[in-house]
C-alpha cells in the first residue's frame, strides 16, 4: 500500500534533504524504501547495521546513486554535522532521505542548525482517509477503533495479534527509548503515569492531580508527559485561546498515537481515533502545503465543551463533536455555534447513516467525514 506522503515528499527529494520523523514501527523503513523504488539507483544503509556504519562514517556509497536513505543516523555521533558536509558536498543529482524514530525529532532541534537544508515530514499511523482505497469507510473506522493505526497490528486483522503486538510494543519503548531521557530511576514513575493516561483519554488532565496520585512534583509530572509527547507515544491538545500563552497554561486533554492502547469503551476509543486523524491531517497541511492550521478543543469556566476546534491562521473555522450513536445535536456544540456563526459546527457520529442538518449544526456520518481529510 503506497503511504499518504510519498507524492509529496517524490519531487521534494530532489529540492533538500527529507526527514521522516514519526513513532516507532508507523512505517517509517517500509515507506523510504517504497519511495526508493521510484528513483534509477537507490542505497538503504541503517546505522543499526555494523556492516553499513563503515559505509555510512566513510561515505562509501556509490557516487552515482541516485537517492540515499540514512536509517536511524542521530545515534551517531556528530550526525548533524556530518549531515550538513554530506548534503553540501554531494554530487549534484544526489538525493537524501534520513529517517527515525521520534528521537530524530528531538534531537533534530537541539545543537547545530540543519535550517535551510531539509524538508521535515511527520508520518502518521493510518487513517480513514489513507485506507479508503481499499475498504469501506464505516469498516476502516470500526477496525481501527479495535486494532488501531499502526500498520503491523491492523494489517493482522486479529485483536489478538494486535494485543501481542502492543505489549512488546510498550515494553520496548519503556525498556530502550524512555532511558534516553529519563534516570532508570524514574521508569517506573512514567509506566504508572502512562497506566493513569490509557484511562483519562479525552479529559482535560490536572498536573496537581496527577502529581498527588504519583507522589512527585507538578514538575515532574511536567517533565513526564513531555518525555511521553517527545517519544510520540502521547500527544496532546489544548484549549484555543486567542493568546497562545494563556491556552499553553489551561488543562490539555491527552490522546494516544495508537487508539488500541486506549483503556476505555468504544466511545473512548472512537474519540482517541478522531483526534488521531484530525492530527494527521492538520500535520500534513502544516508539512506539504505550508499552512497555519492547529487543532484545538473548547472548554469554558463553566464546564461547557466540544471535543475538538480546527483553527486557521489563528481563526477558529470547524467545531467538531463525537458521539458513538446519538444524533441528537449537541447542547454544548449549539452553545458555541450561537456565539462563532461563521464557524462551521459538525457532529461526528459513528453509526449515523447519512448526513443531515439539525438547524445549524451538520449531522455527520464520522467515517465518510473522515474519509474527506487531507491525509
Amino acid at each position: 500500500m503506497e503511504r499518504y506522503l510519498q507524492s509529496n515528499v517524490i519531487p521534494d527529494i530532489k529540492k533538500k534533504m527529507i526527514f521522516i520523523t514519526g513513532p516507532r514501527q508507523v512505517g517509517k523503513t517500509f515507506f523510504s524504501k517504497s519511495v526508493g523504488e521510484h528513483f534509477k539507483k537507490t542505497i538503504y544503509l541503517n546505522q543499526d547495521d555494523v556492516s553499513d556504519i563503515r559505509i555510512i562514517r566513510n561515505r562509501t556509497w556509490p557516487l552515482d546513486s541516485d537517492l540515499v536513505i540514512l536509517d536511524e543516523i542521530h545515534k551517531m555521533k556528530g550526525w548533524k554535522n556530518f549531515l550538513k558536509g554530506t548534503f553540501d558536498t554531494r554530487p549534484e543529482a544526489q538525493g537524501f532521505l534520513i529517517t527515525g524514530s521520534a528521537r530524530l525529532d528531538t534531537f533534530r532541534q537541539t545543537g547545530d542548525s540543519l535550517a535551510g537544508r531539509y524538508f521535515l515530514y511527520r508520518l502518521n499511523p493510518l487513517s480513514v482517509k489513507e485506507l479508503a482505497a481499499t475498504m469501506s469507510p464505516y469498516e476502516a473506522l470500526s477496525a481501527l477503533n479495535r486494532l488501531g493505526g499502526f500498520p503491523e497490528p491492523f494489517l493482522s486483522g486479529s485483536e489478538d495479534d494486535a494485543a501481542r503486538w502492543r505489549r512488546q510494543y510498550y515494553t520496548d519503548l519503556v525498556r530502550e527509548d524512555i532511558l534516553d531521557f529519563s534516570r532508570i530511576t524514574e521508569v517506573r514513575a512514567i509506566r504508572l503515569l502512562l497506566e493513569m493516561l490509557r484511562r483519562r483519554t479525552g479529559s482535560p488532565l490536572s498536573y496537581t492531580s496527577l502529581a498527588g496520585d504519583l507522589q512527585v512534583a507538578p514538575n515532574t509530572i511536567r517533565k513526564y508527559m513531555e518525555i511521553l509527547e517527545s517519544l510520540h507515544i502521547i500527544f496532546p491538545v489544548r484549549p484555543f485561546h486567542k493568546n497562545i500563552a494563556r491556552s499553553l497554561l489551561k488543562e490539555p486533554k491527552i490522546y494516544f498515537y495508537d487508539s488500541g492502547y486506549v483503556d476505555g469503551d468504544e466511545g473512548a476509543r472512537l474519540e482517541n481515533t478522531v483526534a488521531v486523524s484530525l492530527l494527521k491531517h492538520v500535520q500534513y497541511l502544516q508539512d506539504a502545503k505550508g499552512s497555519d492550521v492547529s487543532l484545538h478543543y473548547l472548554r469554558t469556566k463553566d464546564g461547557r465543551e466540544v471535543d475538538f476546534a480546527l483553527a486557521q491562521n489563528g481563526e477558529l473555522t470547524e467545531f467538531l463533536e463525537v458521539k458513538l450513536s446519538d444524533e441528537a445535536p449537541s447542547r454544548n456544540l449549539a452553545y458555541f455555534k450561537a456565539r462563532h456563526s461563521a464557524v462551521r459546527a459538525v457532529q461526528l457520529v459513528h453509526n449515523a447513516r447519512k448526513e443531515h442538518r439539525e438547524g445549524d449544526i451538520v449531522i455527520s456520518p464520522a467515517a465518510s467525514w473522515l474519509a474527506q481529510l487531507s491525509a
